[in-house]
């Protein structure tokens, strides 16, 4: 019996020191991303939503452009300074630059880390109106060991949730938080640090008041299965809607906006969190940086860093420059440069306007996104 005990407990101080190392690992990793003045790109998209990203362009949807359109992006002088982390979709994580340097190796020296999009997408969930589940936890943890062994170290998991006149259920609210809480212990116990992505989508009439209340339920269902999963919060971030009004609905100021969305945040997501980096939802360019910029230069309580993971609001007016032309390369990057500064400058609230390039106060919004 002593021997058995002997070895259980060094079983057990090995099985720790393992968990502790890579804790701190997460711990820094999550840390790193929230730096202030700087952000996330969010260069994920699926071949389907690049290829529609690209047709708006003209330009064939095939391997040799979605890897040009990323390597303009990732090998912009002076862009990688104000970045933290670059969100991959698969393919993407495996490329090379034209030169033959891979995309992490080129990320890693600018000093940014690489991510990795982990869900599969999204499903009907069976009972509801038309509401979601996100697929992918199947082999979730060989998929997050590989991405870990090509050099990922954070990874996105999107769960959508709508406003309507029963919507979110609280079937869909329970369902997605739990989807959330288990890709990211998966995450977290493999070496990667889980941006939870609870997003509820814009589209309809509702006011900004709705919208608050809902966050609200939905962002507090979340930290409950977190905690309920003991998940690790120092190394996780949260990648959520800004509380707006909906897409049908009446614009509100950038500092109401603000307001309504730091309020739903402290009353919902634990200070261990270290970032919130939010999602752009369809607004436009400037939207998105204004918005950002609104809620940095709020005088209140807000023990988390609050930054960017933007997509579209990072790339739209990027991509409308380039147009697929070897010739508009250095024109795009110009573009890509002004948009990465500005939402730099709009997390330490400092931000003037200076970005609002061509294009970037076009609304983005498209009904019922698919990414």
């Amino acid at each position: 019996w002593c021997d058995f005990w002997l070895i259980f407990s060094l079983d057990l101080i090995v099985s720790n020191s393992v968990l502790l190392s890579s804790a701190d690992e997460l711990i820094k990793n999550a840390a790193y991303i929230g730096t202030p003045g700087k952000g996330i790109l969010a260069a994920d998209e699926s071949t389907g939503t690049i290829g529609k990203r690209l047709s708006s362009i003209n330009v064939e949807n095939n391997e040799a452009n979605r890897r040009a359109l990323r390597e303009l992006l990732f090998t912009t002088p002076g862009a990688l300074q104000y970045l933290s982390g670059v969100i991959l979709f698969e393919e993407t994580l495996y490329q090379k630059t034209a030169s033959g340097k891979p995309f992490v190796e080129v990320l890693k020296e600018g000093g940014v880390l690489p991510g990795i999009k982990v869900d599969k997408g999204t499903v009907e969930l069976a009972g509801t109106d038309g509401e979601t589940t996100t697929q992918g936890l199947d082999g979730l943890a060989k998929r997050v060991q590989d991405y870990y062994a090509a050099g990922a170290r954070f990874a996105k998991w999107r769960a959508v949730l709508k406003i309507g006149p029963n919507e979110p259920s609280q079937l869909a609210i329970n369902e997605n938080a739990n989807g959330l809480a288990r890709y990211a212990i998966i995450c977290q116990e493999n070496g990667l640090v889980p941006i939870v992505e609870p997003e509820i989508l814009v589209d309809g009439p509702h006011d900004i008041e709705k919208c608050a209340e809902v966050s609200e339920r939905v962002l507090a269902a979340c930290y409950k299965a977190l905690n309920d999963h003991h998940v690790l919060l120092e190394g996780t971030l949260l990648k959520p809607n800004m509380v707006t009004p909906g897409s049908e609905s009446k614009k509100v100021a950038p500092e109401v906006i603000a307001e309504y969305t730091v309020r739903t945040l402290q009353r919902t997501v634990p200070a261990a969190v270290p970032a919130i980096v939010f999602l752009s939802g369809g607004q436009s360019e400037e939207e998105a940086t204004v918005n950002l910029n609104a809620m940095n230069k709020l005088q209140t309580k807000k023990p988390w860093s609050l930054s960017f993971s933007y997509g579209r609001a990072l790339q739209q007016s990027t991509l409308k420059a380039w147009a697929g032309k070897v010739e508009n390369v250095e024109k795009a990057q110009a573009t890509f440069l002004a948009r990465a500064k500005g939402n730099s400058e709009a997390t330490l609230g400092k931000y003037e306007g200076g970005a609002a390039v061509e294009g970037a106060t076009e609304s983005l919004h498209v009904k019922d996104y698919k990414y």
